[in-house]
């Protein structure tokens, strides 16, 4: 699906545009993203990094993965919100949390990953497959 996405963060100082591709869209129940997220799981998007423009700063917070890539959670450093993750691994992809958009009704799940991880609290959609490994 090709389309032009917007959105950004909770007090308006990031703001993104992706045009291009979506490559993938998930929900990801990782310790990782639940941390990042401060909730059950990380429901993003795949797009390519060169097809995103982001106005305004992301910092990052640095930690590896279970396979030791190192990951980067983005997040505005004003209000806080959750915005991105990448990873090493995939240097030309960035992940967009769906929230973040301006219209997140937008937002379907393709698969979920990590399901073993997810909290009791908050189980993996029954109707999504899990992603092979």
């Amino acid at each position: 699906m090709t389309e032009q996405l917007t959105g950004g963060c909770a007090c308006g100082e990031v703001r993104y545009e992706a045009d291009g591709e979506i490559e993938f869209s998930f929900n990801c129940h990782c310790r990782k993203c639940q941390q990042a997220t401060g909730t059950g799981h990380s429901s993003a998007f795949a797009v390519a990094t060169n097809q995103v423009q982001f106005q305004g700063e992301i910092r990052e917070y640095k930690a590896s993965s279970d396979n030791g890539a190192a990951t980067y959670s983005g997040f505005c450093p004003t209000c806080g919100s959750p915005l991105t993750s990448r990873t090493e691994r995939f240097p030309d992809r960035i992940y967009i949390h769906a929230a973040t958009l301006d219209d997140p009704s937008r937002f379907s799940p393709a698969f979920t990953v990590f399901e073993e991880a997810a909290q009791p609290w908050d189980p993996p959609m029954k109707e999504l497959e899990a992603a092979p490994r």
